[in-house]
């Protein structure tokens, strides 16, 4: 017996693109805004990574398809980007240490 296997497609409506272009639209005003209403300081920069993040975040679910991939897909391409972000985090506390020491031992003396 010879069975037939069908090809299953899938296409996703033009819809669900619009709306994310849409909300890529408004993050990206957002952001402009950030400079427009000359915000500083850490708000400033905590303002604009999260849009940031956000506008990669929805590029690659939808875009990307990786809202409709497979787990292990998604897993190759988040783990590495977590990896990075707690380097990242580990550089800065050591940053932190190292300045604190230094500026330590200037002011108390070797």
């Amino acid at each position: 017996m010879e069975e037939t296997k069908k090809e299953q497609t899938t296409t996703h409506k033009i819809g669900i693109y619009l709306w994310i272009w849409g909300l890529l639209f408004v993050l990206s005003f957002c952001s402009y805004m950030v400079d427009w209403f000359q915000f500083q300081g850490l708000f400033r920069w905590s303002l604009i990574l999260t849009f940031m993040f956000l506008k990669a975040g929805l590029i690659m679910a939808f875009f990307m398809h990786l809202f409709w991939e497979r787990y292990a897909l998604v897993n190759v391409l988040l783990w590495p980007m977590t990896a990075i972000a707690c380097f990242v985090f580990l550089m800065v506390a050591e940053f932190k240490y190292t300045l604190f020491t230094r500026l330590f031992y200037f002011v108390v003396g070797g």
